[in-house]
């Protein structure tokens, strides 16, 4: 019992500063500060906020992106990849102590131990995200500013309201959703992220008009609202729910959960019965009145005794169940990552399917010769989906941690679960199949993202997936069997493919890799394919996804087998454009569902930070980091519309009708990872503004 306090303790931000144990040396901090104004506070300010679209370093939007990484991955990425044009300049102490000064000014707290490159702590265990008012001039001493106190933002419901007329969503209706409504992320159980609507065409598209907009909270922002009768439920950066008016744009409730005001906008949020069900970044799920916004129940995902998980994607509600999916599973502990169901009336648990295999157990042998403790990773941060017919859900699991093989130590073999699909009864959990799409993938290329359902005209029942390494799969969802894949972007990890199974093989110098040793591959972490999420438009019987185009170097790091260590990357990353794009990092491809040809692209320097929704009108909707909001022909592939909002177009768009008048929503949002990140290497010259997390909601104009 001591052990388990001395531990819980470390893990607490507030524990760590009483101890007295400094993540870094003050010395360290104050170096940091004044390279940090020589080289890097032009792009980033001098607050760490963010200029000229550079990613901030500071607060909310900091801390989501890195708050459950480690100083090491924060040095590894500043040394492979800034400045840009020359990174690696500064030397690496240099960005040891940059990283002390941005750890220092996110409310760490200096001691006497000084930062390593090899320091494993999670960043958000000794960083409150608390930021300093203005970094200190030059000969002022760190901390040395008296700053006012800032009160604590209210929690709970702080805006009290009633939805009217409220009809209760049942299994029938997610079944069989009403076009007017968008029930689930993606749409539907699918996740066709299709509507049959089709009031706005091609043809008159270019009519379309704002109606209203409604500012969000600031931070990671990548929001999948939902529509019923007309009210639209969103859920913000820091933990913020809203109920919606959806034609007038006006508030009806407002129900701060949780007990911090941090962490990102999940992706999505789901309805069903009399609740609206939401997650936190810290892996709770809570289920609110629809009518009201009231807390009804609150369950935290998983075993807290030796550390805390995350979320970054709400559920799917299957047969009175809310299925989750689960993050945060890097650190080296007895639990593993797993996907789970509880009660939509009482939050209690139902099942759990465990992502990891142990010995003994069906693909423990994967793992080599690696112990139980040590097998890390297989996380689910993206939301399933859901076959009524055969019963089962359908999830992608990420990479196994830490990235790179020789860093985790884990052999050649598959790591099952980890970049696999997997079919799971949706009753009981149990594994129906899987499919290994990067048997033992070492690149952060992880293929955990959404699974599109299509069923064919010749009776076939196709699942369909595509994950980082930029490769397009095509599976029966019966069965898992390997029926076709395409490769999408330029690739070079994989040097052949098993024509029968589709297994790939990889290069031979990426097998042999070594700690220490810079191995090269295309495409990056950013992702040919990320949570951005395709589309299936059954009127083309295409595919339209967004795409990134760019590669990268990474160098393992040695990671020690110890209990509670791990890493969440354990490579340093360097970036470079991808041969043959002409320097075009963001790709749209529509793919025919039968034969996976290509059928149009379109290739721009900004990459697409949305979803693809396409609609019975003949368009895909789709938004990039450059602030464009364009609509599509689902056809051709050209442009029939655009329009440019305050910052980035992120998130998952939505379509929905009202008293016969059809709406388009889209929110515009900052921050996230990798495929925010690289671009931004990539192409600087890419400018949006720091702030500006907003909903904005457009139809054609009224008929008088």
């Amino acid at each position: 019992m001591f052990r388990q306090i001395i531990c819980a303790c470390l893990l607490s931000a507030v524990c760590y500063a009483q101890q007295n144990v400094g993540a870094y040396t003050a010395a360290q901090a104050a170096s940091g500060r004044a390279a940090y104004q020589a080289n890097c506070s032009t792009c980033h300010g001098a607050d760490l906020g963010g200029l000229n679209s550079a990613s901030a370093l500071a607060g909310g939007l900091f801390m989501s992106s890195w708050g459950d990484r480690t100083p090491s991955d924060l040095i590894a990425f500043l040394e492979g990849a800034m400045p840009p044009g020359n990174p690696g300049s500064l030397g690496e102490q240099a960005y040891v102590n940059v990283t002390a000064f941005i750890l220092d000014f996110n409310g760490a707290r200096a001691g006497s131990r000084p930062l390593t490159a090899a320091s494993k702590v999670a960043i958000r265990s000794i960083a409150t995200g608390q930021v300093k008012t203005a970094a200190p001039a030059a000969g002022e001493p760190l901390g040395g500013r008296a700053e006012a106190p800032v009160p604590p933002a209210p929690r709970g419901l702080v805006v009290d309201g009633e939805v009217k007329n409220y009809a209760l969503v049942t299994d029938a209706m997610l079944r069989n959703p009403d076009p007017s409504d968008w029930l689930m992320i993606r749409h539907d159980y699918h996740a066709n992220n299709y509507s049959p609507l089709n009031q706005i065409t091609t043809q008159n598209v270019k009519d379309l008009q704002l109606q209203w907009v409604w500012a969000m909270n600031e931070g990671t922002n990548q929001p999948a609202p939902v529509v019923h009768d007309g009210i639209l439920y969103i859920n913000n950066p820091g933990n913020i729910v809203q109920a919606l008016d959806a034609r007038k744009g006006e508030l009806i409730w407002e129900n701060r959960i949780g007990a911090t005001p941090t962490g990102s906008s999940q992706r999505g949020l789901a309805i069903y019965d009399d609740k609206v069900y939401v997650t936190t970044s810290d892996a709770h799920i809570y289920a609110l009145d629809a009518r009201t916004g009231k807390n009804v129940w609150d369950t935290v995902i998983g075993d807290r005794g030796k550390g805390n998980y995350s979320t970054s994607s709400g559920p799917i509600i299957i047969k009175g169940k809310v299925v989750q999916g689960l993050g945060g599973c890097a650190k080296y502990q007895d639990e593993k990552c797993f996907i789970s169901a509880y009660d939509t009336q009482t939050g209690k648990l139902v099942w759990k399917f465990y992502t990891i295999a142990k010995e003994g157990e069906l693909g423990g042998d994967t793992w080599g010769k690696l112990p139980n403790l040590f097998r890390a990773g297989g996380e689910t941060w993206i939301t399933g989906s859901y076959d009524p017919e055969l019963n089962l859900t359908y999830w992608g699991v990420a990479q196994s941690k830490p990235w790179m093989r020789a860093s985790r130590q884990s052999g050649n073999g598959a790591t099952l679960f980890a970049n696999s699909t997997v079919a799971l009864n949706a009753d009981t959990g149990k594994l129906a199949w899987y499919y290994s799409h990067a048997p033992g993938e070492t690149f952060d290329l992880d293929e955990v993202f959404e699974r599109v359902l299509v069923d064919t005209d010749d009776g076939q029942k196709l699942v369909f997936s595509a994950g980082k390494a930029g490769i397009l799969w095509k599976n029966d969802r019966k069965t898992g069997k390997y029926l076709g894949h395409k490769e999408l972007v330029f690739q070079n990890i994989y040097d052949s493919f098993d024509p029968q199974t589709g297994e790939p093989h990889y290069r031979n110098d990426i097998v042999e890799n070594q700690i220490g040793q810079w191995v090269q591959s295309c495409p990056t972490s950013e992702g040919g394919h990320n949570w951005q999420a395709m589309s299936y438009h059954p009127g083309t019987n295409e595919l339209i996804i967004p795409l990134a185009q760019s590669c990268q170097e990474m160098k393992a790091q040695k990671i020690d087998l110890t209990e509670g260590g791990g890493s969440a990357g354990g490579a340093n990353r360097r970036f470079y454009e991808s041969p043959g794009s002409n320097g075009n990092i963001g790709k749209l491809a529509a793919y025919d569902v039968k034969t996976l040809k290509e059928m149009w692209k379109i290739e721009q320097r900004s990459p697409f930070m949305t979803a693809v929704l396409s609609t019975a009108g003949g368009l895909a909707f789709v938004g990039d980091m450059d602030r464009n909001f364009r609509a599509i022909d689902v056809r051709t592939g050209k442009v029939v519309w655009q329009t440019r909002l305050g910052t980035s177009v992120q998130g998952f768009p939505v379509t929905f009708s009202i008293a016969g008048r059809q709406y388009i929503a889209v929110s515009s949002g900052l921050g996230g990872g990798s495929p925010r990140m690289v671009p931004t290497v990539l192409a600087p010259e890419v400018h949006y503004p720091s702030y500006g997390n907003a909903l904005y909601v457009f139809a054609l104009p009224e008929k008088k």
